[in-house]
């Protein structure tokens, strides 16, 4: 008689998957668990108006604010458009503020990759030989003696292939947490690369109008030693004549010599801040020059935002806030050490000790099955962390407060130099005409016999002082009017950072209801700013 004999399969393998989809479910019901402080950007002070805009400022409309990404274009010079240009394609230092932003976002991709599980795959093939067991066994031979003779190894083959993968459910949101926290970190290096774009932008446009000054200057002393020469060559006629005495001659020469060393060392900060300029356009400084022309513009009307809106004008701010909303996700991060994790994990493939038998059903293998692993003792590392995490994110939240007030005494700063500024040139315009008047009626004077030279030389001395005086303020002027757009945060808005490329050249240009100037005012230009502004009569 004949007895058939079935198998049945285990019944591991359902209760297994069964277990995997149970710890599944529970970590998706868990997933949203997310441990730690939810951000909320810190409060800061923000005054109603600007102190240094009271007076001969007045609210504009919002018509008043046009698109002015390219910020530098409202002085009108194409020179300076050239410069900025260069800039914006070579500066080094936006190279690296680039490069830096494009690793920021390379981290976010980072973090990401931990919402998803680990998948990997292997194949390996190996031959062994093991040892046999210490047996041996004896052969007499014809002479009587006995031979030893131990059996040998046994020799295996061994095939796999097989696929793993683990997944570690984000329960308590610590993925989550370090996500949020690299997304804050790379719209922070946006606005990082947004502040040095700016920064350099503005230090060009700075000392190429310093550099014009300096070119005013210049052109102010080459003619006062062309009149200073004038006069020596009208003493040394006289003195031929008799009519005047040496010590008159010495006087003119000297004067004329003094003006002539002027002249020569006010090439050397001409030459500095073109070598400056150089650096900033990222040239060598041995083959970059700027042809001389003397400084003629004067600061065009810069409308300014409420003090409210320069919190999202400033790139500054903007990324001072960012790293303070990073350093709350790691609070949360360090909070999600405190609780168990759970893991996923899944293999199975093949495996055979016959090569044409590897992938057929009897060769293959499984298993399934969740992990939960929690710290019980460290000691008080995790609470370390915790602490360690909250004390970053007080020291970001202050350095953002900070930040604020810097930025809105930058805008008085400029606000007050500008208003200063312009009332000072008024004077000093009415300083220089009557001191070339001065001179003038001391000239024909001392030409007639009737006062010495010394008149003469204090009254030139006076006249030049004035008028270099004058070129000096028409210098600061423009220097502190492309200050007072960087204090206003140029062309920039914080939507920005979303939308940052990361590359050396500049972004687009900013939408009509963010760009904090305007290139005439009370001039209306096409837009649709809901911000009110303060522009200048």
């Amino acid at each position: 008689m004949q007895f058939e004999h079935t198998t049945r399969p285990p019944a591991v393998a359902p209760r297994a998957l069964t277990l995997a989809v149970a710890s599944a479910m529970l970590a998706l019901a868990l997933a949203g668990c997310a441990v730690g402080p939810d951000y909320t950007r810190p409060a800061v002070q923000v005054p109603a108006s600007y102190k240094e805009a009271a007076e001969g400022w007045k609210v504009a409309q919002p018509s008043d604010q046009g698109d002015r990404g390219a910020w530098w274009t409202i002085y009108n010079d194409p020179q300076l458009n050239a410069l900025e240009d260069k800039l914006n394609q070579s500066n080094q230092t936006i190279a690296q503020f680039a490069a830096a932003y494009r690793q920021a976002r390379a981290l976010v991709g980072e973090a990401r990759a931990a919402y998803f599980p680990v998948i990997s795959a292997s194949a390996g093939g190996t031959r062994q030989r093991t040892p046999s067991r210490s047996s041996t066994s004896s052969i007499t031979g014809s002479n009587g003696t006995s031979i030893g003779i131990s059996s040998s190894g046994s020799i295996t083959n061994s095939y796999n292939i097989g696929l793993d993968a683990s997944w570690e459910p984000d329960l308590w949101g610590q993925v989550s947490r370090t996500v949020h926290s690299q997304e804050a970190g790379q719209q922070g290096a946006a606005a990082d690369l947004a502040n040095a774009r700016l920064s350099a932008q503005a230090t060009l446009a700075q000392t190429y109008f310093s550099l014009r000054s300096l070119d005013a200057t210049q052109k102010l002393l080459d003619d006062t030693v062309a009149a200073y020469g004038r006069s020596l060559q009208l003493t040394q006629n006289q003195y031929r004549q008799g009519i005047i005495a040496r010590s008159d001659v010495i006087q003119a020469q000297t004067q004329l010599q003094s003006a002539q060393a002027a002249a020569i060392d006010n090439g050397v900060a001409r030459a500095q801040d073109e070598h400056a300029i150089a650096v900033l356009v990222g040239e060598p400084a041995s083959t970059f020059s700027i042809p001389s022309s003397p400084l003629d513009a004067t600061p065009p009307a810069v409308p300014a935002q409420m003090p409210s809106a320069l919190l999202e004008r400033r790139p500054d701010i903007a990324s001072a806030e960012r790293k303070a909303a990073a350093a709350n996700e790691q609070i949360g991060v360090a909070i999600a050490a405190f609780f168990p994790t759970l893991t996923l994990t899944a293999s199975g493939g093949f495996e055979s000790s016959v090569f044409s038998q590897l992938l057929t059903a009897p060769s293959r293998f499984w298993t399934l099955g969740p992990q939960l692993a929690a710290t019980i003792f460290d000691a008080g590392l995790r609470s370390a962390q915790t602490e360690a995490a909250r004390a970053t994110y007080d020291q970001n939240v202050a350095t953002y407060r900070q930040t604020v007030l810097a930025a809105f005494q930058d805008v008085e700063d400029n606000l007050a130099s500008l208003r200063i500024l312009e009332r000072e040139i008024v004077v000093q315009q009415q300083a220089v005409d009557s001191a070339r008047q001065a001179r003038d009626i001391v000239e024909n004077e001392y030409k007639a016999g009737t006062v010495g030279y010394v008149n003469v030389l204090t009254a030139q001395t006076t006249a030049f002082t004035a008028e270099q005086k004058l070129a000096t303020i028409a210098g600061q002027r423009m220097v502190s009017s492309v200050g007072l757009v960087k204090a206003l945060g140029g062309g920039w808005d914080v939507a920005q950072m979303d939308h940052e490329t990361g590359s050396v050249t500049a972004p687009a240009a900013a939408p009509a209801a963010s760009a904090p100037v305007a290139a005439t005012a009370p001039a209306p230009v096409q837009g649709a700013a809901k911000q009110p502004v303060v522009a200048q009569k």
